[in-house]
């Protein structure tokens, strides 16, 4: 489902990674983990198509990112690549399904059908009894829960998430766990976490290591 193939990416003079491969099969939960400055958030933020690569190519679902166009692209990581992050990122002024119903929004599906589904992803995160809240109501946990079911909103091939249990609590972190691993049962979703989170970790199918710009294990 997702395949990086010798990815290497420098900022100025220093290259932060040295021919990096990997691939991730469907379904699979991969956990990318290290030292901070390891490179993990930038390969993740390749393989989402945030950032190019200066050489090496990027394969989701069948699709090589390296040959489209920068319009092309948008499009593809809109409907195809779903984003989880630590800060949650929710739109301040819009409630929380308004907040799961952008994407679909922008990818052109009429209001009335991407509030259905908006509706059926919360109840899916136990959040429908909050879906007319704004995030500044919801707690940490609220809010992430929030920006799941937000990334789920297009079916993506993939979902992508940087330290998505790092400001939570225990508990709230010990649920988020839960709900990714329940998510895939019901969904078949692929995952690929950057995280050093190492309970997460040691759950996922595999823990991918990573050290100063390569992996060592």
């Amino acid at each position: 489902m997702i395949k990086l193939c010798n990815i290497r990416k420098s900022f100025g003079d220093l290259e932060v990674l040295h021919g990096v491969s990997l691939e991730v099969s469907q379904g699979e939960i991969v956990s990318l983990v290290g030292a901070s400055g390891a490179g993990k958030s930038t390969l993740l933020q390749i393989a989402g198509s945030l950032m190019r690569p200066d050489s090496g190519d990027v394969v989701v679902d069948g699709v090589s990112l390296s040959g489209l166009s920068d319009g092309a692209l948008s499009e593809f990581r809109n409907r195809r690549i779903g984003f989880i992050f630590q800060a949650y990122h929710l739109l301040a002024e819009f409630t929380a399904v308004e907040n799961v119903m952008m994407p679909m929004l922008i990818g052109g599906v009429g209001r009335g059908e991407a509030e259905r589904r908006a509706t059926e992803l919360l109840d899916m995160v136990a959040m429908s009894h909050r879906r007319g809240h704004k995030p500044s109501a919801l707690s940490g946990g609220e809010q992430q829960r929030v920006a799941i079911a937000r990334a789920l909103a297009n079916n993506p091939a993939i979902v992508l998430a940087d330290e998505p249990t790092g400001n939570l609590d225990t508990h709230t972190r010990d649920e988020i766990q839960n709900l990714f691993f329940e998510l895939r049962e019901r969904t078949g979703q692929t995952l690929l976490i950057v995280t050093h989170d190492e309970a997460l970790s040691l759950r996922s199918d595999r823990k991918v290591v990573m050290q100063d710009g390569t992996i060592v294990r």
